[in-house]
């Protein structure tokens, strides 16, 4: 009878750990996804100024402008994880028209205000996938341990549900593997 009695203290004691983990790992989650968000404020606050720099020199250039302010605005709305990544994809897609079209401006791409906003953008890009990297590393921990044996025994009904990664698009995907073309 002790033996037995033992043996369940033993087990709810391994439980107790796992779940403390579990709760561990999920908060380190929500703390990766929120680094995200003050990056993607940031991102978001500095977009209206590099479009209202960039409105000055390319006033006939409007479809291109409006296209980068509703991505931004669906980024800023998306409300999942998946959504988000999809809205960031495009939002992204649209900052590369904005500096392709910048090209076609040699006063625009002198002007050190837009120099200075491009740059901290690009910093900010490099923060954002910096953070997206420790988000999926947090996720990928927190779902292995989920699907881990004991955990997986119990994890859903103590609330723990798979985390989704931050992907990239899969056309951005795809592109991975392509060369890019150079020409003179």
């Amino acid at each position: 009878m002790l033996i037995f009695l033992g043996l369940i203290v033993l087990v709810i004691f391994y439980a107790v750990i796992v779940y403390n983990r579990l709760v561990a790992l999920r908060q380190t989650c929500g703390q990766a996804w929120s680094d995200i968000d003050v990056q993607l404020k940031q991102r978001y606050d500095l977009i209206p100024n590099l479009v209202a720099t960039v409105k000055g020199y390319a006033k006939h250039e409007k479809d291109t402008l409006e296209a980068v302010i509703q991505a931004r605005n669906a980024a800023m709305n998306a409300g999942t994880v998946t959504d988000q990544a999809a809205a960031e994809n495009m939002l992204s897609g649209a900052l590369k028209s904005l500096f392709a079209l910048a090209e076609a401006y040699p006063d625009l791409k002198a002007n050190t205000n837009f120099l200075q906003l491009q740059s901290e953008l690009s910093d900010l890009e490099n923060k954002i996938a910096a953070a997206r990297r420790f988000f999926n590393n947090a996720v990928a921990e927190y779902n292995t341990a989920c699907e881990q044996l004991p955990a997986v025994l119990f994890a859903k009904q103590f609330g723990f549900e798979k985390k989704d990664f931050f992907e990239v698009a899969a056309a951005e995907r795809a592109a991975v593997g392509k060369a890019p073309s150079v020409e003179f």
